[in-house]
């Protein structure tokens, strides 16, 4: 709107969800975003120009070297952005809260008043609208290509030698199954990221990555949350399994955080606080006997969040604890449990809440034994 506050960001878009959120470009190189007057801006360097004015979902594609021509000889960085500031006789301007502070100091000094945004710098982030749960749908296409080949990998292992899986001629550890996930999500379009494949002790520890050998009849964690790599839009999909036989603690375990995981997909819709989700769901694991506690200095049961918001970056808001559900949000709901000694069990996916209740996004299956 043309009487709004001017807005600047100054990033780069491939690590910045802000900047990719307003103009739909992704470079890997700093770019500059002014939204002043009713106007979307780009300033770009010439090596993306052509690029941004086909891509760029904005109003006015710059180039940085026609602006710099005007900033004087051999202008700094920070000048040339404060030349175009004055240019669309910008003196005010709300940023980011990560904008970069060398920069806001040089701005200041040149007469321009940066204030950062508390929260969220567009508020319509939280909510995905029709176009975005297409793209956020496509990226847990990805996701699961990267589950699917897991799978079949763990369906072709044999049984060696102290219960290691053996797979190609060799011993099957994380590292190598990971790889094969990885080369799946890349082949379908994807860009993975600290892929988890935790088996036996190390699914206890939730954001370990897992090394080392598989052994069959263990619980196995495997989290894949790869990146579209055209759009940006994350997928996150959780799924445990035992290739082999399940112990009946090792089943029971699994199936308990099932029917917890089945509870908030049934029980989550518009109003309902997060927080109590989260209460009632510890509470149910207590009294199915898998406490939340520390022991030997560790913690064990339920002691992560029941999920998060999920979009142009893997953690975002909404916080599922913090937050009363509303109409186009997106979140993962992933309860887990953890115990030394039997493994740990995490099973996730991810959700749009409605008008009514939710819609299951994800649909990839969920079994126990491969």
């Amino acid at each position: 709107m043309k009487n709004s506050p001017a807005r600047l960001i100054v990033a780069v878009s491939e690590s910045d969800p802000d900047l990719l959120y307003a103009t739909r470009f992704s470079a890997p190189d700093a770019f500059v975003f002014l939204e002043a007057g009713g106007r979307r801006t780009v300033m770009l360097n010439d090596l993306e120009l052509n690029r941004g004015r086909a891509q760029a979902q904005v109003d006015e594609v710059l180039a940085w070297s026609d602006v710099a021509g005007r900033a004087g000889r051999s202008p700094t960085f920070a000048a040339v952005v404060l030349q175009l500031l004055k240019e669309r006789r910008v003196r005010k301007a709300l940023v980011p809260a990560s904008f970069p502070l060398g920069l806001a100091m040089a701005l200041a000094k040149g007469g321009v008043k940066l204030e950062p945004v508390k929260g969220l710098f567009f508020p319509e982030r939280e909510f995905k609208s029709p176009d975005e749960l297409r793209l956020l749908r496509k990226a847990l296409v990805i996701t699961e290509a990267g589950l699917a080949r897991a799978m079949e990998v763990l369906s072709a292992t044999k049984t060696g030698s102290a219960g290691r899986l053996q797979w190609g001629g060799g011993t099957l550890t994380s590292e190598k199954l990971r790889a094969e996930i990885d080369s799946a999500i890349l082949r379908a379009g994807g860009s993975p990221a600290n892929t988890i494949v935790a088996g036996g002790e190390q699914g206890c520890d939730p954001h370990e990555t897992g090394h080392g050998p598989l052994k069959a009849n263990s619980l196995i964690i495997m989290d894949i949350f790869p990146r579209d790599a055209r759009t940006g839009y994350f997928g996150d999909m959780t799924r445990t399994v035992v290739r082999g036989r399940a112990s009946e603690a090792q089943r029971r375990l699994w199936e308990t955080v099932l029917e917890g995981q089945n509870w908030v997909l049934k029980t989550m819709k518009p109003g309902m606080d997060g927080a109590v989700v989260h209460r009632k769901l510890t509470e149910f694991f207590a009294s199915k006997g898998y406490p939340t506690e520390t022991r030997d200095g560790r913690p064990t049961g339920f002691f992560h969040g029941t999920g998060h918001g999920l979009g142009l970056e893997i953690h975002e808001e909404p916080r599922f604890g913090r937050t009363r559900f509303k109409p186009g949000q997106v979140l993962t709901v992933e309860p887990g449990l953890y115990y030394p000694g039997l493994g740990g069990v995490r099973i996730e996916d991810v959700v749009t809440v409605t008008e009514k209740g939710i819609r299951v996004l994800s649909r990839f299956e969920k079994r126990l034994e491969i």
